[in-house]
């Protein structure tokens, strides 16, 4: 294949040279065609307008491709059925004379064959490109036509500029009629005294891979907008992977609204020069594959003269900025507002990996003035980033703005856990209900929403339209990617094969399915380190309890699924329709670098624990250790004895960091412990524990970490299980420290019946473990074990002094609801009555309908103990208002 598209691409090299030294036409012919006297065939003829001049056929295109060049000026329609190839710099009307419009039908391909060829309107002319949602019009390269584009391509033709009649601050504003201010790229002269100015309509347009350096140091953007008025109409747009800027605003007041912006290597959003348009529903998206990238929004007033007038003040609202981890000379970041820049900010989302550059960040005096003076707005708006802001200093280093600070002090903004599901926001993110209604309140432009970022959880507005976001839906890859070889199928598709240590990045692209050959490592124990991601919808599987998957110290695991195409790990059994149960295969293993009060905690960088199940050694000095991110991530039928009474647990979190991102994960029918935590510090959201037969969530060894709307619901038929809850400090040492205090709110837990050597049970505090734990619901049929015990003098004396707290909880256990004692003279269960807002119920139907929490016990406000919680106003993990689990988890109906 590789072989095949460099000869392909090596004749469009040769055909552009021909070319170039003839003078005459690009012809790119692909097929071998007849014979004629020992010529090549001629082509038809012409099925080209006047405007226009034959092309030859393009391999895998079916349309016959006529070229564009020069000037036009008279009115002209590009349509459909034919491939619109542009040849060097190709304008629409003159500056404000022979003035034209240029329609484009649905469905249309325009093309550059090389980084010369372009698209301008000019001044007082029109481009009318609107295509629908089943047919958008594309203007792309010659390489996508013919299908060399890839996630890493870009700069391979030029773009569109349009030139309008609006304001601009780099004008004379006593002679705005007389303004006449050059363009990038030699493009023309653009800016004029009328605000209402119309460049005609761009809707559902992508532009893809375009923005070569048309003259030194000057390259165009995917789309530039340039003076362009209020009266042009700009509604679905997207450009992908431009090299320079994806959309810029040179001035001007155009309004924009559902706007894509993907893979673009420099700024993705760019404003200069008294930009004072309007935009709402926008999507910002570094490449995922970490390729360059530099900032989401980069914003300036006028670079030459910070208070020309006017000032850039545009009104953004419903934004949402996926970072990457490119770090180079300029880094992946979120917004920089500079250069006396102002801006009205509603209702935005900026988050990203762990290695993202600062998500926040006013540079320049005049700017910060107009921050303190409210002059610029920022609220209703989250920050989800590892390094949110960054501040203004003087040259003694003194902090004279600080970032953090005032965006926390604007109304209704959060630093925390934004909770998406790859763009989208989880059906209990923070995202959801708590945005700004601009409609009513700042202008009735904007539609009327009540949610933050660009999505409202429910509409995907992207679908259809777009390019690259959805490229995975219903593909079948074709070859296995790097690092993982092609085994035999077993459902008809692709079945790649990983097996060993993985010391290189690799990528796991849905279309396949990945099988684990015995123990898989990603790097080894803090060398050869790499990153293993896994794509939305993929599914990973063991053929036996010998295979699992083990991330060791230094390496990462970036597996973020989404509620519509989550990430699966399971079993043969599962992949091939063939009755499933616990211990099919081993399970997953993240290994950290965060401390465990089983290492020395006076030589904590020389740590070395070994892990269950012989997947290597945890622990170290960094409690902020990242092994990287799970997001939408179900752990199946997994759990087999590695070696004797040493089961593998379905996620097992060994020394890992706070640095780690753990929201809306699963682990179902696992043999031992659905989730169990080794010391660390690492916390986690949205968590469903279904059918384990052990413990659900285990903690030992000093984790202090923190865990918010935790769903356990063993088995319905009354399989095997022990305890929702087995916290421990140290099994050999109850008081090593640091000791185990997790800090627990919005779980649920639901027992069953059996009743073997281990019983299904509630909750077990023992070995001398510390805990907060709040807003619990714990409740099981009448045969159930007991739901609350504190077992072992240090657990018990923590709790009679309270230290150990549980508030605002209901216990609904028939047979046994509180067993034993935490002092003497003080039982648990009157220590737990004791408690703020506590209370025992008869019955499991009293407190909840199936999973949903129907007690109402008032919750304790979360948010007040630590950013990470929500504020929520029902205890337990789900109410039937909040449904995180809709879609994506499994065996909650069994």
């Amino acid at each position: 294949m590789a072989l095949r598209n460099f000869l392909k691409l090596s004749a469009i090299a040769s055909a552009l040279v021909l070319a170039g030294c003839g003078g005459g036409d690009i012809n790119i012919e692909t097929g071998s065609g007849g014979d004629n006297g020992g010529g090549v065939t001629p082509p038809p003829a012409s099925v080209c307008p006047s405007f226009a001049t034959q092309g030859t056929a393009l391999a895998g295109v079916t349309t016959p491709v006529c070229e564009v060049k020069g000037t036009i000026t008279s009115d002209v329609t590009l349509t459909a059925d034919i491939a619109w190839a542009l040849s060097g710099k190709v304008t629409v009307g003159n500056d404000n004379a022979n003035s034209a419009t240029l329609t484009i039908q649905p469905g249309t391909k325009v093309f550059g064959k090389s980084g010369a060829d372009y698209l301008v309107i000019a001044r007082g002319s029109k481009i009318q490109a609107v295509g629908t949602a089943s047919n958008p019009i594309v203007m792309t390269s010659v390489n996508d036509m013919l299908g060399l584009s890839n996630d890493e391509s870009a700069g391979q033709w030029g773009g569109l500029v349009l030139l309008g009649k609006a304001p601009t601050n780099k004008c004379n504003q006593a002679d705005l009629a007389n303004c006449k201010v050059e363009a990038e790229g030699e493009a023309g002269p653009y800016g004029g005294a009328n605000p209402d100015d119309s460049s005609g309509a761009l809707k559902y347009v992508q532009v893809r891979y375009a923005g070569f350096e048309v003259i030194p140091d000057n390259e165009l953007n995917g789309i530039t907008f340039a003076g362009v008025g209020r009266g042009t109409v700009v509604d679905y747009i997207q450009v992908h992977n431009n090299v320079d800027d994806g959309v810029e605003f040179f001035g001007g007041t155009v309004d924009l609204k559902h706007v894509v912006l993907t893979g673009n290597r420099d700024d993705s959003l760019d404003w200069a020069d008294g930009w004072t348009g309007r935009m709402q529903h926008v999507l910002i998206r570094h490449n995922p594959n970490n390729t360059k990238a530099n900032r989401g929004i980069e914003a300036d007033n006028q670079s030459s003269n910070f208070t020309a007038t006017p000032i850039s003040k545009p009104q953004i609202s419903n934004l949402t900025i996926i970072g990457n981890n490119f770090d180079g000379d300029d880094d992946s970041e979120g917004i920089l507002l500079r250069a006396g820049t102002s801006a009205e900010l509603y209702n935005i989302i900026v988050t990203g990996p762990e290695k993202m550059g600062e998500c926040f960040e006013i540079n320049t005096t005049e700017t910060a003035n107009f921050a303190n003076n409210g002059d610029l707005v920022f609220r209703n708006s989250i920050i989800d980033c590892a390094e949110p802001f960054a501040n203004i200093k003087d040259s003694a280093g003194n902090v004279t703005f600080n970032a953090k600070t005032w965006f926390e002090s604007q109304p209704n903004n959060l630093v925390g856990d934004a909770l998406l599901g790859g763009y989208v926001p989880a059906s209990n993110s923070p995202a959801l209900a708590n945005g700004y209604n601009v409609s009513n309140n700042v202008n009735g432009w904007f539609d009327d929403v009540n949610y933050i970022g660009a999505f409202d959880g429910t509409t995907d507005w992207t679908k259809g339209w777009t390019t690259a976001l959805h490229t995975t839906d219903g593909v079948n890859l074709k070859s296995c990617p790097a690092g993982t070889t092609e085994t035999s199928s077993l459902t008809g598709r692709l079945n790649c094969q990983l097996t060993g240590d993985i010391t290189s990045n690799v990528t796991l692209a849905a279309g396949a399915d990945y099988v684990l050959s015995g123990r898989v490592r990603v790097g080894n124990d803090n060398k050869n380190n790499a990153t293993l991601t896994i794509q939305p919808g993929v599914t990973i599987y063991g053929k036996s309890g010998a295979d699992f998957l083990a991330v060791t110290r230094g390496s990462k695991l970036v597996a973020e699924g989404t509620a519509a195409n989550p990430i699966t790990m399971t079993s043969v059994q599962d992949v091939i329709g063939s009755p499933t149960g616990p211990g099919q295969w081993g399970g997953l293993v993240l290994l950290g670098n965060a401390p465990s009060n089983k290492c020395d905690q006076a030589n904590l960088a020389n740590c070395q624990v070994e892990a269950e199940g012989e997947a290597g050694p945890y622990g170290g000095p960094n409690s902020a250790d990242s092994s990287g991110s799970l997001n939408y991530v179900i752990v199946k039928h997994a759990g087999f004895e590695v070696i004797p009474d040493n089961e593998l647990n379905g996620i097992t979190f060994a020394g890992v960091g706070s640095g780690t991102k753990c929201a809306n994960i699963q682990v179902h029918q696992n043999l031992d412990d659905g989730v169990e935590f080794f010391g660390g510090s690492v916390s986690c959201k949205n968590v469903v524990l279904t059918a384990n037969g052990d413990d659900n969530v285990d903690w030992t060894d000093g984790w202090n970490g923190k865990m918010q709307f935790v769903l356990i619901k063993h088995a319905a038929d009354n399989a095997k299980a022990n305890r929702g809850i087995e916290g421990d400090n140290q099994s050999t040492n109850f008081t090593a420290t640091p000791i185990s205090n997790p800090v627990i709110a919005n779980m649920t837990i639901i027992g069953n019946t059996f009743d073997g050597t281990d019983d299904s049970e509630g909750v077990l505090l023992r070995a001398g473990t510390n805990a907060q734990l709040a807003n619990f619901v714990i409740a099981g049929p009448a045969g159930m074990g007991e739901c609350l015990e504190i077992e072992s003098a240090p657990s018990q004396a923590l709790a009679a002094a309270g230290t150990l707290t549980m508030t605002n909880s209901v216990i609904a256990c028939p047979t046994e609801a509180v067993k034993g004692s935490v002092a003497t003279g003080l039982t648990t269960q009157a220590w737990f009555l004791g408690q703020t807002a506590n209370k025992l119920a008869a019955t499991q139907g009293d407190v909840l309908k199936g999973i949903f929490t129907i007690d109402t016990t008032p919750a304790k406000d979360m948010k007040a103990v630590d950013a990470f919680f929500e504020t929520t106003n029902f205890v337990g993990a789900v109410s039937e208002s909040n449904d995180w689990t809709k879609g994506w988890a499994v065996g909650l109906n069994d």
